[in-house]
This record gives C-alpha cells, sequence and structure tokens, in this order.
C-alpha cells in the first residue's frame, strides 16, 4: 500500500510540475506541488511554492484558491499570516491593486498531447526537479515588474481589510475526491462552502426521481442558506472532479459578526440576492416578472428567518408580508372543531404563502408554523399591491394559486380528516 501511494504521489508530481513548467502561472499546479513537496520532506521549498501559488492565485482572481494555498503553508511548518494578509490587501474594497481584471490564463495543450515529467524520475530526483522548476516559477514572479489589477469580488470587495482578513481566516480547506459527497439533501446545515478549484453537480431528490440542478465550479459559493439559519439542505452536492473547498462554520462567522458588524451586513445582503437569484430560476410568482425588472423587485424582499414552530402568518389576522419560501418548510394548521391540530398541507423551498388571504384581501384562515428553521424572502403588503400593478401576470397567477389552495383548505375542513400528529408542532 505505500508503495502504491508513494507511486501516486510520484505521478501527481510530475504532472503538477510539468504544468507549472509551462506555466508559471498554473497557481493549482503550484499549490499541488506545494502539498506535495510537503509530504516528502521537502518543507523549505513546499513553503516556497505555496507563496508563489498564494500570488499567482491573487493575480488570477482566485480568492478561494489562495487562502487554500495560504492556509497548506501551515502543514509545511510555515505561517500563513503573512499570505493572509496579501490576499485581504488585494481585495479588500480600499485595496491599491483594484483594477479592471486580470488576463485569462495562459492556453495549456491538449490533454492528449500534454507531456508530464519523464516516468523514469522518481523520489529524490523527482523533487529536485520539481524544486528546479519551482525556483524558476518564483524567480519569474519577483521579475514581473507589473502586477495585474484585481476586479472587486462580490461580497469579498465589499468588506474592508480588517474584515475580509478576519473572514479569510476562518476558512478552512477541505480536499475532495470525485464522487464525495459534500452536503447531504435533507441534512441540517451548519456552513456554507467556497469553491477553490474543480468542479460540484447540485442535485435536488424529488419523490423518486434525482433532479440536476447547477454545476459548481471555482469562484463558486454553495450552502449559503446555511449561514443565516441552520435549515435542512434542499439539495445535495457531490464532486465530479477533484476539488478543493473551503468550509466556513456558521458559528465562527456569527462570533466574527460580532467584532465586525460589516461582516454580518454583507454577508445578509449576498444571500439575499443569492436567495433571490435561486427562487427567480424556479420560482412561478417570480418568473412573471421581466428581468430587466428584477433589480427592483430584488430590493423589495427583505430576508427572515424562523426557527421551529415559529409563526410566520397568525390566524384570523390580516397577513402583513407574502413569503416566498427559500428553505426549510411550514405547515399550514388550524384547529378543528374539537380543538385538536388539523393539518391543511406542508409548503417546502419555492413555494409561497401568505397569497391567499392577500389575494381576497381578507384575515387569513390559518396559522402558518414553521417545521424546522426556515429561510423566507418576505415582500411587505404594500410592496405586493405595487408589484402586482406593475406586473398583472402575477396577479393572474397567484388568484388561479389562491383559488386551488383555497378550494383544498375547504375540502379538508368540511372533512377534518387530516390531524397534525407532530407532537412537537405547537397550536396557538
Amino acid at each position: 500500500m505505500a508503495l502504491a501511494l508513494a507511486g501516486e504521489r510520484d505521478a501527481a508530481m510530475r504532472w503538477a510540475a510539468a504544468v507549472v513548467r509551462e506555466d508559471a502561472q498554473a497557481a493549482t499546479a503550484l499549490l499541488l506541488c506545494g502539498r506535495l513537496l510537503g509530504e516528502a520532506g521537502r518543507q523549505e521549498v513546499a513553503r516556497e511554492a505555496l507563496r508563489v501559488a498564494v500570488e499567482r492565485a491573487i493575480d488570477l482572481e482566485n480568492l478561494p484558491l489562495a487562502v487554500a494555498a495560504a492556509a497548506e503553508m501551515a502543514r509545511c511548518g510555515g505561517d500563513p499570516a503573512a499570505s493572509l494578509e496579501a490576499v485581504a490587501e488585494a481585495f479588500a474594497k480600499d485595496s491599491a491593486r483594484a483594477g479592471t481584471g486580470a488576463a485569462p490564463p495562459v492556453a495549456l495543450p491538449p490533454a492528449s498531447s500534454f507531456q508530464p515529467l519523464p516516468s523514469a524520475l522518481t523520489g529524490v530526483a523527482l523533487t529536485n526537479r520539481a524544486t528546479e522548476i519551482i525556483h524558476e516559477a518564483r524567480r519569474k514572479l519577483e521579475d514581473q515588474k507589473d502586477r495585474p489589477g484585481v476586479r472587486r469580488l462580490p461580497l469579498f470587495g465589499e468588506l474592508d481589510r480588517a474584515s475580509l482578513r478576519s473572514f479569510v481566516e476562518a476558512m478552512t480547506p477541505i480536499w475532495v475526491a470525485p464522487g464525495t459527497e459534500v452536503v447531504a439533501q435533507d441534512e441540517e446545515g451548519a456552513e456554507a462552502f467556497f469553491v477553490a478549484r474543480g468542479g460540484l453537480l447540485a442535485q435536488r431528490r424529488k419523490n423518486d426521481e434525482v433532479v440536476p440542478l447547477a454545476r459548481i465550479v471555482a469562484g463558486d459559493l454553495f450552502g449559503e442558506m446555511a449561514l443565516l439559519s441552520r435549515s435542512p439542505r434542499t439539495a445535495s452536492v457531490t464532486a465530479h472532479r477533484p476539488s478543493i473547498v473551503l468550509r466556513v462554520e456558521k458559528d465562527t462567522l456569527d462570533g466574527l459578526a460580532e467584532q465586525h458588524p460589516q461582516i454580518a451586513e454583507r454577508l445578509a445582503l449576498h444571500c439575499r440576492d443569492r436567495l433571490i437569484e435561486n427562487l427567480l430560476r424556479t420560482s412561478a410568482v417570480l418568473q412573471a416578472v421581466p428581468t430587466a425588472d428584477h433589480p427592483a423587485l430584488v430590493a423589495k424582499f427583505q430576508v427572515r428567518v424562523y426557527e421551529k414552530n415559529d409563526r410566520l402568518i397568525l390566524q384570523d389576522q390580516s397577513p402583513k408580508a407574502l413569503f416566498l419560501i427559500a428553505s426549510g418548510g411550514v405547515a399550514v394548521v388550524r384547529p378543528d372543531s374539537d380543538g385538536d391540530p388539523l393539518l391543511l398541507g406542508t409548503l417546502g423551498p419555492g413555494d409561497v404563502v401568505g397569497e391567499v388571504a392577500m389575494i381576497f384581501r381578507r384575515r387569513s384562515s390559518a396559522n402558518v408554523i414553521a417545521l424546522h428553521p426556515t429561510v423566507t424572502l418576505a415582500l411587505h403588503a404594500d410592496d405586493f399591491l405595487a408589484l402586482v400593478k406593475d406586473h398583472p401576470s402575477i396577479l393572474a397567477g397567484l388568484y388561479l394559486l389562491s383559488v386551488a389552495r383555497d378550494e383544498e383548505t375547504n375540502s379538508i375542513l368540511s372533512g377534518e380528516t387530516s390531524v397534525a400528529e407532530d407532537s412537537d408542532l405547537e397550536l396557538i
């Protein structure tokens, strides 16, 4: 087994070193060289490779990859502090490196024609050759007179240097093999992930069918709902290529937000925008709004988070908002003739609630209660009226939905056959 692992490491080293030889700006290959050289006991040159990887990742505007390379330095006996500081200085909102963006990476030869280092190179001879290539990459970096300007990245570029420095220090790199499930649908989430390199696939299981949702690549964020609430995951995310992701835990960020309120503010706005982007692809209500009007629509929604058993809507009261469920789930419940909780239905991600009372301009006929920690997008009643005035197609769609739900509710009430069995579900 040890010989097999050594052979695999040598093969990876021959590939990564050859990539750096072809392109000294190949940040991922530099990072891999640093990791492998560290495992081979060549700590000093490993740290050199990782420092160059950090700088090249910054040049390529890949903040997560730069953070992953900085964190790897600690495994090689180094101190990542200086590299993390360089990341914060480059990407913060007051960065002296702010510019129009990096040039695209140099295209490598096709895989069919790409040649790794000779297979005869193994052990010490291989690490010596890799060391020479790393030294040459460092010299090229030092000879580079003008470093490219970097664009302000979403979320990160809105933070000052001190806040961003604390944020990136809270990230933990995870190296993920193909086939690894990083996020499992329906499990409670307590962390979010930034992709440094590789590729992952988001899928949702619905009934007995698995529905592909999105491909996730370097620079993307997923699992961000966990930064707002420990709600059940709405989809699974699995790596289909070797990947590096940075994990950020909610508890850690909550602590950071107390020291740096700017982090909490920017995360809340970023997550709100992401929630609406996702719902614009899946919600029939939002899809009725023309693309040009999306920015104005986004500004009207507010993120509201509810814990289990919290009430979104109270029976016999006029609803103050329309809710789009982003994660988690709610139960629509009212007392039956004997005072027992009667379950009228459950709603989940992508569903809308509160539309019946809003459309028919009447008090709510039931309580709407969170079944789990639930994240919603709330549209205030006044904003709802303005929205349907500008976009009558939304009113038409909601009216049809409201009529169907009203008829379903009346049918259930006439029979009173579905009693809520969840003993944890409390009723006012």
